[in-house]
């Protein structure tokens, strides 16, 4: 191994699995918790991948395919996490996945359009087709869950309630602030940011995927009555 790209990856899939553990032993067997566990299990997935392709050289197509698809759920999962923790648990929540699926199914059949362009310690940087559409379904569920917690926060009935949504909230605009940063940038023609937006965001969520393992710990029957 001649450089540092991916280690950073390494570094945090290995505190990512650390909380998983920790979740596993310690938090409440409940289906909440459950899914925070998946979330957290999904983010570990991507910095193992990154770590493979830009530490290990495996930078074949279907490893980035993987990569892409892996985080494209990350959005949709957490939208429907919040909603049926917060009280809107509704069959048709779970149409908010659709878009992943479908993206999937097509990323399979033009998997040889995959390619790693670039890695750094501190990102990679991918080329796909679609970005545009992928990028609408990525950023849309977030926004929404923003807002909902937003709204939302205040009207909690204790003030553990509204800890954990202000937890949550806090950790969704932590990992937004690459994002808005890049439009900005682009804004003024300056793209660099906006090209490894994936890999930076998936980097700040690790705060995201503490906040998550901190509200999963809190999150069980007695301290909710």
């Amino acid at each position: 191994m001649n450089n540092w790209n991916g280690l950073l990856s390494l570094f945090i899939a290995c505190i990512e699995f650390i909380l998983i553990i920790n979740l596993l032993v310690f938090a409440e067997k409940n289906k909440i918790n459950l899914l925070i566990i998946i979330l957290v299990a999904l983010l570990m997935g991507y910095q193992i991948l990154e770590f493979l392709m830009c530490t290990l050289n495996l930078n074949y197509s279907y490893m980035v395919y993987f990569s892409i698809v892996i985080i494209s759920f990350l959005p949709p999962l957490n939208f429907y996490f919040i909603f049926k923790y917060f009280g809107i648990d509704k069959s048709y929540l779970k149409l908010i996945f659709f878009p992943s699926i479908a993206l999937a199914i097509y990323y399979y059949f033009v998997i040889n359009k995959f390619a790693v362009t670039a890695c750094s310690v501190l990102y990679a940087s991918y080329n796909y087709p679609l970005g545009w559409l992928y990028a609408i379904f990525y950023y849309l569920p977030i926004l929404v869950v923003i807002i909902f917690l937003l709204i939302i926060k205040d009207k909690q009935k204790n003030d553990q309630e509204k800890k954990k949504a202000n937890t949550l909230l806090g950790g969704l605009i932590f990992i937004s602030l690459p994002v808005i940063a890049a439009f900005v940038l682009s804004i003024f023609h300056k793209y660099q940011l906006l090209e490894v937006i994936e890999s930076v965001m998936c980097k700040f969520a690790f705060v995201y995927a503490i906040c998550l393992s901190y509200f999963a710990l809190m999150n069980k029957r007695i301290l909710n009555e």
